[in-house]
């Protein structure tokens, strides 16, 4: 009993150590578009492996409705999960920006236009690459670490089709939105903050215009509301691939709904875990749509989360591919006392994962001096967590 007491606090002192920092209030940079932050921000390479330096020290401790104390090292037994919890979809709009009125608009994706039906593609169109990435809302500069993660992502080979961000702030979603690249490219579930009620962070979903026509295309968009400390949810999504299935020759069988669902699990080691319950419910949803998949940080800070993937059914894409290699998506420098960790995940269900790599954050240098080796600027992380890439398609 000591021994199992004594894992607990030291991983809620973990994921206590993850989770603090201190929010500094920065002055607004014009969100115009990613060329006018051009001339205040330097950017280095994405940081090797072996170098978990690029956290800084800095960890935040916060729920989706700011910043909160340091939690007490001991388990917070609080109650179960509710199984009166209102899962009813709250669909909401994909958005695309329209150039003549300088503003993002509403997308009808049941009417969005798309070719006859084909009986067969190859695996080079079948295939879609995801990027998910938690770009940090307890760091300062908000749009200038935003800016350099989307040149990272602009600059992909291949380029990505789905994004899924996490910890999307207002300062970030603004900028995001500002960003000519994402308003030449993108559709957004996010056109403002409306989605998010009281909370000061939430999940982002981005789908390529380029490859979200035709064949391929986009369905509905919709949140559940599941049980969670900090009001988070499920940013769920149905898109449409032609099918490879000649089950019928009369082409009843033309394409497949494949649901992606974009999280953040519940944070912190507190007893009872919510994250249970939570990416049970995704499960589910995936289970009734047959094939789809969840990703995004999932918070796997206590011994019974590292199971959690696995006894609900569906597949951790890394663990498929990369079994045996660490995947670190967060950790700490060697000086500390809590060693990195896998926190970000793919998990698939009836698809299959082609390839997946670990994109380590790169650095920028905060305005105020030329080289931070000689008292400039600090180097600052574009985020406390790597990114993943991950190429999936239909099994």
């Amino acid at each position: 009993m000591a021994s199992r007491i004594t894992q607990t606090l030291k991983t809620a002192a973990f994921d206590a150590s993850r989770k603090f920092t201190r929010f500094t209030t920065t002055g607004v940079l014009s969100s115009s578009g990613y060329g006018a932050q051009t001339n205040f921000i330097q950017t280095t390479a994405p940081m090797g492996k072996n170098i978990i330096s690029r956290l800084l020290g800095r960890y935040k401790n916060t729920d989706s409705h700011g910043p909160a104390s340091i939690p007490s090292l001991q388990p917070q037994n609080i109650s179960q999960p509710s199984n009166k919890t209102d899962l009813t979809p709250k669909y909401q709009d994909w958005h695309e920006f329209n150039p003549s009125t300088e503003k993002w608009t509403c997308v009808d994706a049941a009417s969005s236009s798309h070719l006859p039906p084909i009986s067969q593609v190859t695996d080079h169109n079948a295939d879609l690459v995801l990027a998910t990435w938690n770009i940090d809302v307890g760091e300062v500069l908000p749009r200038l670490r935003t800016s350099a993660i989307l040149s990272h992502l602009s600059n992909l080979s291949p380029s990505p089709d789905i994004i899924f961000l996490q910890e999307v702030s207002r300062p970030s979603l603004e900028f995001i939105l500002g960003d000519e690249r994402i308003r030449e490219t993108w559709l957004s579930s996010e056109m403002d903050s409306k989605n998010w009620g009281g909370q000061i962070f939430a999940t982002m979903t981005l789908l390529s215009r380029a490859r979200f026509s035709g064949r391929v295309r986009a369905g509905p968009v919709w949140r559940v509301k599941y049980n969670s400390r900090y009001e988070r949810d499920a940013l769920c999504c149905d898109v449409f691939l032609p099918s490879t299935n000649l089950e019928s020759a009369l082409g009843e069988e033309d394409e497949k709904r494949v649901r992606l669902v974009n999280v953040h699990l519940d944070s912190l080691a507190r007893v009872p875990s919510y994250r249970w319950h939570q990416l049970g419910i995704v499960a589910s949803s995936l289970r009734s749509a047959e094939c789809g998949l969840v990703a995004g940080d999932f918070n796997p800070v206590l011994p019974e989360d590292e199971t959690l993937v696995e006894e609900n059914g569906i597949v951790d894409a890394w663990q498929e591919l990369r079994r045996g290699e660490e995947g670190f998506t967060w950790g700490i420098d060697g000086k500390q006392a809590y060693p990195p960790k896998r926190m970000d995940k793919v998990a698939l269900r009836g698809l299959v994962a082609r390839d997946i790599e670990v994109m380590d954050p790169g650095t920028i240098v905060e305005p105020g001096g030329e080289d931070a080796g000689q008292g400039g600027g600090r180097l600052l992380p574009w985020s406390d967590h790597s990114g993943l890439k991950c190429t999936f398609g239909l099994a």
